[in-house]
């Protein structure tokens, strides 16, 4: 098997997934798992797809991430991976998309308008 190339994206977060066959190390920006994402949680996340899929130990996965925050950055691998997932095997399809592992969350910060204290926040008007 060669090594499969995905992208996953959240928010600002952007994670590039490499999967490769191998005994399940997951190494993100050139740290093992449990030190970059210190929180069960955020494990969790990263390893779901994996979990569905029966698959936690199959694959070696490299994982190159930047931008967001760190529960951004967690879902942005989870995409990737999930992506990868279904290349591997189109049967993985049926048991992730209901999870809805393989939709992009849409969502983004709005931009800040001039004249407003924030992106919907106005400046408190006063009448004296």
């Amino acid at each position: 098997m060669e090594v499969i190339h995905k992208i996953g994206r959240r928010k600002t977060a952007v994670a590039r997934a490499y999967v490769a066959a191998g005994s399940g190390n997951i190494t993100i920006n050139k740290k093992d798992l449990a030190s970059y994402f210190t929180t069960a949680t955020l494990q969790y996340k990263v390893k779901q797809p994996l979990a569905l899929t029966n698959n936690e130990s199959n694959f070696d996965i490299t994982v190159n991430v930047y931008g967001g925050g760190i529960t951004g950055q967690a879902e942005a691998i989870r995409l990737a991976i999930s992506r990868a997932m279904c290349e591997v095997d189109a049967e993985n399809r049926l048991t992730l998309k209901p999870e809805g592992l393989l939709t992009r969350d849409p969502r983004m910060v709005e931009r800040k308008k001039f004249g407003q204290k924030k992106a919907r926040k106005k400046f408190q008007f006063s009448k004296r």
